[in-house]
């Protein structure tokens, strides 16, 4: 099943002009740093990533920080963890629904920048700040990162390159500043693979999507990988598959899953007028529980 049409897809696969002058502006502000500090989705860590930021951050010491990873499957997020460590990133997850732990970023931004800090100390250089920007494509919880991470009493700095262009230079604390910059950068979605993982999770407006399609594909990914959840939160039983003839089916996953979701509408009440099923209330219904973390901890892909 297609999830997108044509046009649809054209509208997804599209790098707007704000996002060229936003690289534009990175690779300038790339130079002014000792660290790239990296946010993406624990549900979807690849997905998540814009494959530019490698190329400019090239040669720079690296953080790659898992975040809401108390939406994800614990079990593959610490896989997640060694596949970036073999990298050679220094790696770290973060619970969304809790302040970030200053202390274990403050820790990992020390050890990742230590060979810095060590030719500082060759030098005759102490306490010479560490300058760190921190980049993320958008719902990756950057900016919730950022307000938490920094804290109420942030100031802007003087005195250094990049201040005079409007960039904002933020001290942490004694040893660490943050480039806060306002260009966010957005991967060429190129892979519809890709483009479905970040809609499922919120990325992309539903606005430009058909919704009932990404619900059922939705319900094929849980009934494959994460059926004892999506049968929990549903009440599901192998009985409603009972009138389906999925053998003769082109296609018996489809088949399968829009089972469940007509039995998700009736549960839900998601019924218009004449009894007819409400798909598109459904597939919202769908989609917000498993945004939410409602039907479980999921995670959408695998190192």
């Amino acid at each position: 099943m297609e999830i997108y049409m044509e046009e649809k897809k054209r509208a997804i696969n599209w790098y707007p002009g704000h996002m060229t002058k936003a690289r534009r502006m990175m690779e300038e502000d790339i130079k002014l740093v000792d660290l790239v500090i990296e946010i993406v989705d624990a549900r979807i860590p690849l997905s998540s990533r814009n494959p530019d930021i490698d190329k400019l951050a090239k040669n720079k010491a690296r953080i790659v920080l898992l975040n809401k990873s108390d939406l994800a499957d614990d079990t593959v997020t610490d896989e997640w963890i060694t596949y970036f460590k073999d990298k050679g990133f220094y790696c770290l997850k973060l619970n969304s629904r809790l302040n970030v732990s200053n202390r274990a970023v403050n820790n990992l931004i020390t050890v990742a920048c230590s060979a810095k800090i060590e030719r500082d100390r060759a030098r005759g250089i102490k306490n010479r700040s560490i300058k760190a920007m921190i980049v993320g494509i958008p719902n990756v919880g950057k900016s919730t990162f950022i307000n938490s991470f920094t804290g109420r009493k942030s100031a802007k700095t003087g005195n250094k390159p990049g201040v005079t262009k409007g960039k904002q230079w933020i001290r942490i604390n004694g040893s660490v500043e943050l480039l806060d910059t306002p260009g966010i950068l957005w991967p060429k979605i190129e892979d519809r693979n890709v483009g479905e993982r970040l809609a499922m999770i919120g990325s992309i407006n539903d606005q430009i999507l058909n919704i009932e399609e990404l619900a059922l594909e939705t319900i094929k990914f849980l009934k494959k990988n994460y059926q004892p959840q999506l049968y929990s939160r549903y009440d599901i039983t192998e009985d409603i598959f009972d009138n389906v003839d999925t053998e003769t089916m082109m296609n018996p996953e489809n088949a399968a899953a829009l089972c469940i979701m007509e039995h998700i509408a009736r549960k839900r009440g998601c019924i218009k007028k004449g009894s007819d099923i409400d798909y598109e209330k459904c597939a919202a219904c769908i989609l917000d529980d498993f945004r939410e973390g409602k039907i479980g901890t999921i995670s959408l892909e695998r190192p």
